[in-house]
Protein backbone atom coordinates (compact mmCIF):
# COMPACT_ATOMS: atom_id res chain seq x y z
CA UNK A 1 0.00 0.00 0.00
CA UNK A 2 1.62 3.69 -0.70
CA UNK A 3 0.96 5.67 2.12
CA UNK A 4 2.94 8.35 0.89
CA UNK A 5 -0.44 10.80 -0.08
CA UNK A 6 -0.95 10.11 3.50
CA UNK A 7 -0.81 12.96 6.50
CA UNK A 8 -0.97 10.76 8.87
CA UNK A 9 -0.19 6.90 9.87
CA UNK A 10 -0.92 4.30 13.13
CA UNK A 11 1.54 2.49 14.73
CA UNK A 12 -0.20 -0.45 16.04
CA UNK A 13 1.00 -3.07 18.79
CA UNK A 14 -1.58 -6.12 20.22
CA UNK A 15 -1.42 -5.80 24.36
CA UNK A 16 -2.05 -8.26 26.72
CA UNK A 17 -5.88 -8.06 26.45
CA UNK A 18 -6.16 -7.81 22.71
CA UNK A 19 -6.02 -4.22 22.63
CA UNK A 20 -4.40 -1.53 20.29
CA UNK A 21 -1.84 0.30 21.52
CA UNK A 22 -0.02 2.94 19.90
CA UNK A 23 0.61 6.44 18.42
CA UNK A 24 -0.49 8.67 15.64
CA UNK A 25 2.47 9.55 13.58
CA UNK A 26 3.28 11.85 10.88
CA UNK A 27 3.32 9.48 7.28
CA UNK A 28 6.87 10.52 6.83
CA UNK A 29 7.50 8.12 9.41
CA UNK A 30 7.18 5.26 6.96
CA UNK A 31 10.58 5.54 6.23
CA UNK A 32 11.85 5.32 9.34
CA UNK A 33 10.07 2.31 11.05
CA UNK A 34 12.33 -0.31 10.30
CA UNK A 35 14.94 1.45 11.77
CA UNK A 36 13.33 1.56 15.33
CA UNK A 37 12.28 5.52 15.48
CA UNK A 38 8.88 4.23 17.04
CA UNK A 39 9.70 3.47 20.69
CA UNK A 40 7.23 2.89 23.55
CA UNK A 41 7.11 1.70 27.22
CA UNK A 42 7.29 -1.68 27.59
CA UNK A 43 4.60 -1.40 30.15
CA UNK A 44 2.29 -0.54 27.55
CA UNK A 45 1.80 -4.47 26.51
CA UNK A 46 0.98 -4.79 30.50
CA UNK A 47 -1.80 -2.25 31.25
CA UNK A 48 -5.36 -3.34 32.37
CA UNK A 49 -8.36 -3.08 30.66
CA UNK A 50 -8.87 0.65 31.10
CA UNK A 51 -5.31 1.32 29.66
CA UNK A 52 -3.91 1.80 33.96
CA UNK A 53 -0.33 0.47 34.64
CA UNK A 54 -0.44 -2.49 36.69
CA UNK A 55 0.28 -1.80 40.18
CA UNK A 56 4.03 -3.38 41.14
CA UNK A 57 4.74 -4.12 37.82
CA UNK A 58 8.16 -4.88 37.23
CA UNK A 59 7.61 -3.21 33.66
CA UNK A 60 7.15 0.39 35.17
CA UNK A 61 9.54 1.69 38.35
CA UNK A 62 11.58 -1.34 38.54
CA UNK A 63 13.04 0.07 35.27
CA UNK A 64 12.44 3.30 35.23
CA UNK A 65 9.07 3.02 32.71
CA UNK A 66 11.97 2.27 29.98
CA UNK A 67 11.57 2.31 26.67
CA UNK A 68 11.34 -0.46 23.88
CA UNK A 69 11.39 -0.65 20.22
CA UNK A 70 8.92 -1.26 17.77
CA UNK A 71 9.62 -2.98 14.30
CA UNK A 72 6.76 -3.60 12.01
CA UNK A 73 5.29 -6.93 11.16
CA UNK A 74 5.84 -8.51 7.84
CA UNK A 75 2.40 -7.56 7.33
CA UNK A 76 3.27 -3.77 5.69
CA UNK A 77 0.57 -0.62 6.36
CA UNK A 78 -3.42 -1.62 5.62
CA UNK A 79 -5.93 0.68 5.75
CA UNK A 80 -8.63 1.57 8.16
CA UNK A 81 -11.73 1.80 6.26
CA UNK A 82 -13.58 2.82 9.47
CA UNK A 83 -11.55 5.91 9.60
CA UNK A 84 -13.23 9.08 7.57
CA UNK A 85 -9.82 10.46 6.74
CA UNK A 86 -7.78 8.24 4.40
CA UNK A 87 -4.84 6.55 6.75
CA UNK A 88 -3.12 3.20 7.33
CA UNK A 89 -1.85 1.11 10.23
CA UNK A 90 1.56 -0.42 10.63
CA UNK A 91 1.27 -3.29 12.77
CA UNK A 92 4.17 -3.51 15.20
CA UNK A 93 6.22 -5.95 17.28
CA UNK A 94 8.03 -4.81 20.51
CA UNK A 95 11.97 -5.72 20.67
CA UNK A 96 14.57 -4.90 23.03
CA UNK A 97 17.41 -2.09 21.97
CA UNK A 98 19.66 -5.45 20.38
CA UNK A 99 16.84 -6.40 18.25
CA UNK A 100 15.69 -9.48 20.36
CA UNK A 101 11.93 -9.95 21.06
CA UNK A 102 10.26 -8.63 24.14
CA UNK A 103 8.78 -12.24 25.58
CA UNK A 104 5.60 -9.74 26.92
CA UNK A 105 4.68 -9.29 23.14
CA UNK A 106 1.93 -12.12 22.66
CA UNK A 107 2.48 -12.14 19.06
CA UNK A 108 5.94 -12.83 19.72
CA UNK A 109 4.56 -15.86 22.16
CA UNK A 110 2.63 -17.45 18.99
CA UNK A 111 5.51 -16.63 16.68
CA UNK A 112 7.81 -19.10 19.28
CA UNK A 113 5.11 -21.68 18.84
CA UNK A 114 5.08 -22.27 15.32
CA UNK A 115 8.95 -21.53 15.42
CA UNK A 116 9.02 -25.21 16.87
CA UNK A 117 6.85 -26.51 14.34
CA UNK A 118 8.80 -25.04 11.88
CA UNK A 119 11.70 -26.70 12.92
CA UNK A 120 10.29 -29.90 12.46
CA UNK A 121 9.70 -29.01 8.78
CA UNK A 122 5.92 -28.48 9.47
CA UNK A 123 4.16 -25.18 9.09
CA UNK A 124 0.11 -24.80 10.75
CA UNK A 125 -2.92 -23.79 8.87
CA UNK A 126 -5.44 -22.45 10.70
CA UNK A 127 -8.72 -20.64 10.60
CA UNK A 128 -11.43 -18.96 12.74
CA UNK A 129 -15.03 -18.60 13.06
CA UNK A 130 -15.38 -14.97 14.33
CA UNK A 131 -18.64 -14.27 16.54
CA UNK A 132 -20.13 -10.92 16.87
CA UNK A 133 -23.25 -9.02 18.75
CA UNK A 134 -24.95 -5.85 16.93
CA UNK A 135 -26.90 -3.89 19.45
CA UNK A 136 -27.84 -0.61 20.72
CA UNK A 137 -25.17 0.85 23.13
CA UNK A 138 -26.77 4.04 24.28
CA UNK A 139 -28.76 3.16 27.58
CA UNK A 140 -28.55 2.14 30.38
CA UNK A 141 -27.96 -1.30 29.55
CA UNK A 142 -27.21 -3.02 26.13
CA UNK A 143 -30.58 -3.44 23.52
CA UNK A 144 -30.56 -5.22 20.47
CA UNK A 145 -30.52 -3.29 17.29
CA UNK A 146 -33.00 -1.16 15.18
CA UNK A 147 -33.57 -3.34 12.33
CA UNK A 148 -32.94 -1.42 9.37
CA UNK A 149 -35.67 -2.46 6.82
CA UNK A 150 -38.21 -2.38 9.60
CA UNK A 151 -36.75 -0.11 12.01
CA UNK A 152 -38.11 -2.35 14.61
CA UNK A 153 -36.24 -3.22 17.21
CA UNK A 154 -34.89 -6.90 17.14
CA UNK A 155 -36.66 -9.21 19.42
CA UNK A 156 -36.14 -12.74 18.38
CA UNK A 157 -33.11 -15.26 17.71
CA UNK A 158 -32.58 -15.93 13.91
CA UNK A 159 -30.32 -18.78 13.39
CA UNK A 160 -29.33 -18.38 9.72
CA UNK A 161 -31.71 -16.27 8.90
CA UNK A 162 -31.27 -14.60 5.05
CA UNK A 163 -33.74 -12.12 5.94
CA UNK A 164 -31.74 -11.11 8.89
CA UNK A 165 -28.97 -10.69 7.07
CA UNK A 166 -30.43 -8.82 4.11
CA UNK A 167 -31.74 -6.49 6.89
CA UNK A 168 -27.87 -5.17 7.58
CA UNK A 169 -27.06 -5.91 4.20
CA UNK A 170 -25.78 -2.43 4.16
CA UNK A 171 -23.36 -3.10 7.28
CA UNK A 172 -22.28 -6.29 5.54
CA UNK A 173 -21.31 -5.28 2.11
CA UNK A 174 -19.46 -2.64 3.59
CA UNK A 175 -17.48 -4.87 5.82
CA UNK A 176 -16.78 -7.16 3.20
CA UNK A 177 -15.09 -4.48 0.97
CA UNK A 178 -13.41 -3.47 4.07
CA UNK A 179 -11.88 -6.99 4.53
CA UNK A 180 -10.84 -6.90 0.75
CA UNK A 181 -9.14 -3.65 0.93
CA UNK A 182 -7.36 -4.97 4.42
CA UNK A 183 -6.74 -8.36 2.72
CA UNK A 184 -8.46 -9.95 5.58
CA UNK A 185 -10.07 -13.51 3.75
CA UNK A 186 -13.63 -13.44 5.34
CA UNK A 187 -15.43 -15.98 3.64
CA UNK A 188 -19.31 -17.22 4.90
CA UNK A 189 -21.66 -15.12 7.00
CA UNK A 190 -24.34 -16.36 8.54
CA UNK A 191 -27.61 -15.02 11.08
CA UNK A 192 -26.34 -17.02 14.95
CA UNK A 193 -28.55 -18.00 17.76
CA UNK A 194 -28.21 -14.33 19.36
CA UNK A 195 -30.12 -11.90 18.85
CA UNK A 196 -28.43 -9.35 16.68
CA UNK A 197 -25.76 -12.12 16.79
CA UNK A 198 -23.76 -12.70 13.27
CA UNK A 199 -20.45 -15.21 12.21
CA UNK A 200 -18.03 -14.41 9.71
CA UNK A 201 -15.49 -17.23 8.83
CA UNK A 202 -11.95 -15.50 8.14
CA UNK A 203 -10.38 -18.50 5.77
CA UNK A 204 -7.82 -20.91 5.96
CA UNK A 205 -4.13 -19.78 5.81
CA UNK A 206 -0.80 -19.56 8.16
CA UNK A 207 -1.35 -19.46 11.50
CA UNK A 208 0.33 -16.35 12.20
CA UNK A 209 -1.11 -14.32 9.79
CA UNK A 210 -4.17 -15.90 11.03
CA UNK A 211 -3.91 -14.45 13.99
CA UNK A 212 -2.87 -11.39 12.83
CA UNK A 213 -6.17 -11.19 10.81
CA UNK A 214 -8.49 -11.67 13.49
CA UNK A 215 -6.78 -9.32 15.29
CA UNK A 216 -7.75 -6.72 13.01
CA UNK A 217 -11.23 -7.71 11.80
CA UNK A 218 -12.23 -7.21 15.89
CA UNK A 219 -11.27 -3.54 15.02
CA UNK A 220 -12.80 -3.55 11.77
CA UNK A 221 -16.31 -4.65 12.88
CA UNK A 222 -16.37 -2.54 15.93
CA UNK A 223 -15.66 0.32 14.03
CA UNK A 224 -17.72 0.10 11.16
CA UNK A 225 -20.93 -0.78 13.05
CA UNK A 226 -20.25 2.93 14.30
CA UNK A 227 -20.36 4.22 11.23
CA UNK A 228 -23.89 2.45 10.28
CA UNK A 229 -25.56 3.97 13.74
CA UNK A 230 -24.65 0.53 15.98
CA UNK A 231 -22.31 -0.98 18.26
CA UNK A 232 -20.86 -4.31 17.62
CA UNK A 233 -19.41 -6.03 20.39
CA UNK A 234 -16.83 -9.61 20.90
CA UNK A 235 -18.26 -9.77 24.30
CA UNK A 236 -18.77 -13.51 25.48
CA UNK A 237 -21.76 -13.18 26.65
CA UNK A 238 -23.41 -9.93 25.63
CA UNK A 239 -26.64 -10.34 27.37
CA UNK A 240 -27.54 -12.88 30.39
CA UNK A 241 -30.37 -14.95 28.49
CA UNK A 242 -29.13 -15.16 25.35
CA UNK A 243 -26.29 -16.84 23.21
CA UNK A 244 -22.61 -15.68 23.73
CA UNK A 245 -20.14 -15.06 21.33
CA UNK A 246 -17.47 -17.69 20.22
CA UNK A 247 -14.04 -17.66 18.43
CA UNK A 248 -13.67 -21.54 16.97
CA UNK A 249 -10.19 -22.44 15.96
CA UNK A 250 -9.75 -24.99 12.88
CA UNK A 251 -6.26 -26.33 12.54
CA UNK A 252 -4.10 -28.78 10.32
CA UNK A 253 -0.41 -28.85 10.09
CA UNK A 254 0.84 -29.78 6.68
CA UNK A 255 4.82 -30.70 6.02
CA UNK A 256 7.54 -29.56 3.79
CA UNK A 257 6.23 -31.34 1.05
CA UNK A 258 2.72 -29.72 1.62
CA UNK A 259 0.95 -33.26 3.20
CA UNK A 260 -1.33 -32.82 6.15
CA UNK A 261 0.09 -34.90 9.00
CA UNK A 262 -3.60 -35.36 9.99
CA UNK A 263 -4.33 -37.53 7.10
CA UNK A 264 -4.36 -40.94 7.48
CA UNK A 265 -6.84 -41.25 4.12
CA UNK A 266 -10.09 -42.05 5.98
CA UNK A 267 -12.58 -40.78 8.62
CA UNK A 268 -10.14 -41.01 11.76
CA UNK A 269 -7.09 -39.01 11.04
CA UNK A 270 -3.58 -40.07 12.20
CA UNK A 271 -1.77 -40.91 15.50
CA UNK A 272 -0.21 -37.63 15.24
CA UNK A 273 -3.80 -36.39 14.99
CA UNK A 274 -4.97 -38.17 18.17
CA UNK A 275 -1.55 -37.06 20.02
CA UNK A 276 -2.32 -33.05 19.06
CA UNK A 277 -5.61 -33.93 20.95
CA UNK A 278 -4.22 -34.84 24.00
CA UNK A 279 -2.19 -32.08 24.23
CA UNK A 280 -5.17 -30.53 23.84
CA UNK A 281 -6.87 -31.65 26.52
CA UNK A 282 -4.47 -31.91 28.77
CA UNK A 283 -3.48 -28.31 28.70
CA UNK A 284 -7.14 -27.14 28.88
CA UNK A 285 -8.50 -26.29 32.64
CA UNK A 286 -5.10 -24.56 33.03
CA UNK A 287 -5.45 -22.45 29.93
CA UNK A 288 -9.10 -21.12 30.67
CA UNK A 289 -7.93 -17.55 31.31
CA UNK A 290 -6.62 -18.09 27.78
CA UNK A 291 -10.16 -19.24 26.25
CA UNK A 292 -11.70 -16.69 29.06
CA UNK A 293 -10.05 -14.12 30.07
CA UNK A 294 -12.76 -11.61 31.38
CA UNK A 295 -15.13 -11.71 34.38
CA UNK A 296 -17.99 -11.91 31.69
CA UNK A 297 -16.10 -14.88 30.03
CA UNK A 298 -17.46 -17.29 32.88
CA UNK A 299 -21.53 -16.08 32.10
CA UNK A 300 -21.07 -17.98 28.83
CA UNK A 301 -18.94 -20.77 30.13
CA UNK A 302 -22.08 -22.64 31.51
CA UNK A 303 -22.87 -25.86 30.74
CA UNK A 304 -25.60 -26.28 28.29
CA UNK A 305 -25.00 -22.84 26.41
CA UNK A 306 -23.50 -24.70 23.45
CA UNK A 307 -20.15 -23.12 25.19
CA UNK A 308 -17.73 -26.25 26.36
CA UNK A 309 -17.42 -26.39 30.04
CA UNK A 310 -15.07 -30.11 29.58
CA UNK A 311 -11.95 -31.31 28.16
CA UNK A 312 -13.56 -33.99 25.64
CA UNK A 313 -13.58 -34.66 22.00
CA UNK A 314 -15.43 -35.99 19.60
CA UNK A 315 -15.99 -36.91 15.78
CA UNK A 316 -18.56 -34.04 14.26
CA UNK A 317 -19.75 -33.25 17.33
CA UNK A 318 -20.42 -29.49 18.52
CA UNK A 319 -20.66 -30.53 22.24
CA UNK A 320 -17.67 -31.45 22.63
CA UNK A 321 -14.70 -29.08 23.16
CA UNK A 322 -12.40 -30.02 20.71
CA UNK A 323 -14.26 -31.44 17.60
CA UNK A 324 -13.07 -33.48 14.11
CA UNK A 325 -15.18 -32.70 11.52
CA UNK A 326 -16.17 -34.61 8.89
CA UNK A 327 -15.46 -34.04 4.97
CA UNK A 328 -12.55 -35.36 2.42
CA UNK A 329 -9.65 -37.20 4.51
CA UNK A 330 -6.90 -34.50 2.88
CA UNK A 331 -8.63 -31.61 4.98
CA UNK A 332 -8.28 -33.61 8.05
CA UNK A 333 -8.40 -30.72 10.64
CA UNK A 334 -9.27 -30.09 14.07
CA UNK A 335 -11.70 -27.36 15.10
CA UNK A 336 -10.97 -26.27 19.11
CA UNK A 337 -14.38 -24.86 19.90
CA UNK A 338 -13.64 -23.28 23.69
CA UNK A 339 -12.61 -20.18 23.62
CA UNK A 340 -14.67 -16.62 23.66
CA UNK A 341 -15.35 -14.17 21.10
CA UNK A 342 -13.65 -11.80 23.89
CA UNK A 343 -9.65 -13.29 23.74
CA UNK A 344 -6.67 -12.13 22.06
CA UNK A 345 -6.02 -14.14 19.07
CA UNK A 346 -1.89 -14.10 19.42
CA UNK A 347 -2.74 -15.84 22.78
CA UNK A 348 -5.70 -18.38 22.27
CA UNK A 349 -3.55 -19.65 18.97
CA UNK A 350 -0.35 -20.06 21.01
CA UNK A 351 -2.02 -21.37 23.54
CA UNK A 352 -3.81 -24.56 20.98
CA UNK A 353 -0.82 -24.95 19.14
CA UNK A 354 1.34 -24.89 21.93
CA UNK A 355 -0.60 -27.57 23.48
CA UNK A 356 -1.34 -29.49 20.46
CA UNK A 357 2.42 -29.26 19.63
CA UNK A 358 3.15 -31.07 23.49
CA UNK A 359 0.80 -33.82 22.71
CA UNK A 360 2.67 -34.69 19.64
CA UNK A 361 6.08 -34.43 21.64
CA UNK A 362 4.89 -36.43 24.25
CA UNK A 363 3.15 -39.33 21.84
CA UNK A 364 0.30 -38.68 24.36
CA UNK A 365 -2.69 -40.93 23.98
CA UNK A 366 -6.09 -39.38 24.27
CA UNK A 367 -9.08 -40.68 26.18
CA UNK A 368 -11.88 -42.33 23.61
CA UNK A 369 -14.27 -39.81 21.92
CA UNK A 370 -17.27 -39.15 23.38
CA UNK A 371 -21.02 -39.53 21.89
CA UNK A 372 -24.20 -37.96 22.40
CA UNK A 373 -24.23 -34.62 24.64
CA UNK A 374 -20.46 -33.54 26.06
CA UNK A 375 -22.90 -31.99 29.22
CA UNK A 376 -23.77 -35.61 30.10
CA UNK A 377 -20.70 -37.61 29.98
CA UNK A 378 -19.11 -37.79 33.22
CA UNK A 379 -15.76 -37.71 35.22
CA UNK A 380 -14.28 -35.21 32.57
CA UNK A 381 -11.78 -33.01 33.65
CA UNK A 382 -13.90 -29.00 33.30
CA UNK A 383 -12.32 -26.31 32.74
CA UNK A 384 -11.84 -23.49 35.19
CA UNK A 385 -15.20 -22.16 36.56
CA UNK A 386 -14.46 -18.90 37.77
CA UNK A 387 -11.43 -15.70 37.03
CA UNK A 388 -9.82 -16.39 40.21
CA UNK A 389 -9.92 -19.92 40.12
CA UNK A 390 -8.47 -19.88 35.81
CA UNK A 391 -5.47 -17.93 36.87
CA UNK A 392 -3.99 -19.87 39.70
CA UNK A 393 -4.55 -22.99 37.10
CA UNK A 394 -2.59 -20.61 34.54
CA UNK A 395 0.32 -19.94 37.04
CA UNK A 396 0.83 -23.11 38.52
CA UNK A 397 0.53 -25.91 35.47
CA UNK A 398 3.41 -27.16 34.52
CA UNK A 399 2.39 -27.55 30.69
CA UNK A 400 2.01 -23.90 30.28
CA UNK A 401 5.51 -22.76 31.11
CA UNK A 402 6.14 -25.13 28.45
CA UNK A 403 4.02 -23.51 26.28
CA UNK A 404 4.19 -19.53 27.10
CA UNK A 405 7.11 -17.61 28.59
CA UNK A 406 7.05 -17.39 32.37
CA UNK A 407 7.31 -13.67 32.62
CA UNK A 408 4.48 -13.19 30.09
CA UNK A 409 2.19 -15.53 32.49
CA UNK A 410 3.32 -13.51 35.31
CA UNK A 411 2.46 -10.27 33.70
CA UNK A 412 -1.24 -11.70 32.44
CA UNK A 413 -1.75 -12.72 36.26
CA UNK A 414 -1.02 -9.44 37.27
CA UNK A 415 -3.48 -7.80 35.30
CA UNK A 416 -6.42 -10.02 35.92
CA UNK A 417 -5.72 -9.68 39.03
CA UNK A 418 -5.90 -6.12 39.09
CA UNK A 419 -8.86 -5.96 36.72
CA UNK A 420 -10.84 -8.72 39.56
CA UNK A 421 -9.83 -5.71 42.51
CA UNK A 422 -10.95 -2.52 40.13
CA UNK A 423 -14.00 -4.36 38.79
CA UNK A 424 -15.15 -5.09 42.45
CA UNK A 425 -15.44 -1.45 42.89
CA UNK A 426 -17.87 -1.06 40.01
CA UNK A 427 -21.86 -1.49 40.06
CA UNK A 428 -21.84 -5.04 37.91
CA UNK A 429 -24.85 -3.22 35.94
CA UNK A 430 -22.06 -1.12 34.30
CA UNK A 431 -19.84 -3.79 33.54
CA UNK A 432 -20.72 -4.09 30.21
CA UNK A 433 -19.69 -0.46 29.53
CA UNK A 434 -16.01 -1.67 30.08
CA UNK A 435 -16.53 -4.77 27.94
CA UNK A 436 -18.36 -3.14 25.03
CA UNK A 437 -15.30 -1.65 22.91
CA UNK A 438 -12.66 -3.23 24.36
CA UNK A 439 -12.25 -7.02 24.36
Amino acid sequence: MDVSHLHTLRIGICDLNGQMRGKRVPSAYATKLSTGAVRMPYSALNVDLWGADIADSPLVFETGDADAVLLPTDRGPVPMPWINSPTALFPMTMHHDDGTPFVGDPRHALAAVLDRYAARGWKVIAATEMEFTLLDDSGTSPRPPINPLTQRRLVNESVLSMAELDAFDGFFTDLYDACETMDIPAQTSISEGGVGQFEINLNHQDALRSADDAWLFKDLVRGLARKHGFAATFMAKPYADDAGNGMHVHFSVVDKFGRNIFDDGGPDGTDLLRQAVAGCLAAMPASTLIFAPHGNSYDRLVPGAHAPTAACWAYENRTAAIRIPGGAPAARRIEHRVAGGDINPYLMLASVLGAALIGIEDSMTPPPPITGNAYEVPNVPQLATNWAEAITALETEPLMARILPADLICYLAMTKRQEITRFADRPPETHWLSYLNAV
